[in-house]
């Protein structure tokens, strides 16, 4: 069962500003203000600037005369939606094939066709929230079974994620405020009037009264955030990308139907691709139904590909988890991700030694969810700084790790305190603790001394770490290390790790 996604972005307008403007300090506060004839208020605010007490309908005369440093931006709706529609976009290559633009501060997905989201829901949401952070824009991401379900509770909501268990919608938001039906504000206003404040006293108060006084919208709002009827999410399209479309007089449901026009649309899509001289890395199969519901396949190359046949198998692979229901009434092919593809000359064997191409098998993995990579060195004393992730037919790295001291086979994801037994500052340790095992170390090596990497972080401007290579009684090497330089604590907290294991 396919859920929906919400991902609202309550500081879009300041988050934007400061993408805009890198040179705006971190403490900054900033308010945006918009503008009606002669009156000038707030219409959003930073973390920064709420903490100092402004808020959101604050007059902007009043809002500076309370915080001194605070920073007046004018509001620009229009850079504001373009920006929601990049971010939207973004997602779409990421997330899901069904990715669209909820309201002017949100965006809303469909995880039907988000394979390589399936690891469970909290893994989902917790992934896109950091994702979203990591590209410095505030996030709060609802799961529901509807579009208004997932829309009310990502806004209802301070923290950063919520999911809405399947089945319990009604208890979700029958206490939410009606603001959060996406009903116009004047019907919004005069429901209050009547002494409407939740949803769920909406919801038991008889339709046709209702109906009669607001006309039937607000009767579609409920129905769809409680699932009676569908909402079916139009898809983000850029003008860039290629689509190619077939719809159908009569209704298809037949498996060996399905797959002979998938196949056709490959053949039309990989023409257009071949027009513009780009191969595909990502393709989207949108499946509408005569239910007006929509079921989507992805299907991705680590490559970018025009092969009709390879492509063609992709899909067809994956074409047997399409539902019909009462039948298909249009099949489109969307080349989500395309690059540019130059034709090679294939070398001749007599030549030289022909390279088998791996990444048909790649693709496959890929398709099934898994991520495939290479491990490459990064320039970084730091060890755990010192390895990133490339794509699996990325070109060969030149940088190499340095190799002056002994490296362990395995890394551990992230150091492990352990208890340790050692003469400050400089002496190994002569006993060590670690996942309630007590070690006696026999032999020892070290310091190997690595500084904290200044120009990052400030807090790395004194930062230490003291490396030691230890051998157990049984002949187990670790490789362990000390915070700090034993002596002065600014350098670190003097705590003990174990960070590697030797082979």
């Amino acid at each position: 069962m396919s859920r929906v996604v919400s991902i609202y972005l309550p500081d879009l307008p300041t988050d934007r500003i400061r993408r805009d403007d890198p040179s705006i300090p971190p403490e900054q506060a900033i308010a945006v203000i918009a503008k009606s004839g002669p009156k000038r208020w707030v219409s959003a605010a930073d973390a920064a600037a709420k903490k100092a007490g402004v808020h959101v309908g604050m007059p902007a005369a009043k809002a500076q005369a309370l915080f001194r440093g605070l920073m007046l931006v004018d509001a620009d709706a229009a850079a504001d939606a373009a920006a929601l529609e990049r971010i939207t976009l973004w997602a779409l290559t990421q997330y899901s094939p069904i990715v669209a633009v909820d309201g002017t501060d949100g965006i809303v997905m469909d995880t039907e066709g988000a394979d390589h989201l399936q690891g469970g829901e909290l893994p989902m949401v917790t992934k896109i929230a950091n994702q979203f952070l990591a590209k410095k824009l505030t996030a709060r991401v609802a799961v529901a079974d509807t579009w208004g379900a997932a829309h009310a509770c990502a806004r209802a909501i301070t923290r950063e994620t919520v999911i809405v268990p399947i089945g319990e919608t009604i208890r979700a938001v029958e206490r939410l405020p009606i603001s959060l039906l996406r009903l116009p504000t004047k019907i919004i206003g005069d429901l209050r009037t009547l002494g409407f404040q939740s949803i769920g006293e909406l919801a038991n108060t008889p339709r046709a009264p209702l109906t009669l006084r607001f006309g039937p919208e607000l009767g579609r709002r409920l129905d769809q955030i409680f699932g009676r009827v569908s909402e079916p999410i139009d898809p983000i399209r850029a003008d860039e990308l290629v689509e190619v479309t077939r719809s159908f007089a009569e209704p298809i449901g037949a498996a060996e139907t399905i797959d002979k026009y998938v196949g056709r649309l490959v053949v039309q899509l990989i023409d257009e691709l071949q027009k513009k001289g780009v191969g595909v890395r990502r393709a989207d199969l949108i499946v509408d139904k005569v239910d007006n519901t929509r079921q989507a396949i992805r299907a991705g190359t680590v490559k970018p590909s025009r092969d009709i046949a390879w492509l063609t198998k992709l899909f067809r692979d994956r074409t047997e988890k399409i539902e019909p229901g009462f039948g298909i009434e249009r099949l489109t092919l969307v080349a989500i991700i395309a690059e540019p593809l130059e034709e090679l000359q294939k070398s001749s064997s007599l030549v030289e030694e022909e390279v088998t191409d791996v990444s048909p098998l790649i693709d496959i993995y890929g398709n099934r969810g898994h991520r495939v990579y290479r491990l490459a060195p990064l320039a970084s004393d730091v060890p755990e700084r010192s390895v990133q992730r490339i794509s699996a037919v990325a070109e060969p790295v030149e940088v190499s790790w340095v190799h002056h001291w002994r490296r362990p086979v395995r890394l551990l994801e992230r150091p492990e305190v352990i208890d340790v037994i050692a003469l400050m500052p400089d002496h190994p340790p002569v006993a060590v603790t670690w996942r309630g095992k007590r070690r006696k170390v026999k032999r020892a090596d070290g310091p190997e001394r690595i500084f904290g990497e200044w120009w990052r972080r400030d807090s790395e401007m004194e930062a230490v770490r003291d490396y030691f290579v230890v051998e157990d009684d049984s002949g187990e090497r670790l490789w362990v290390f000390r915070s700090g330089d034993g002596v002065d604590p600014e350098t670190g907290s003097h705590r003990w790790f174990c960070h590697g294991i030797f082979a």
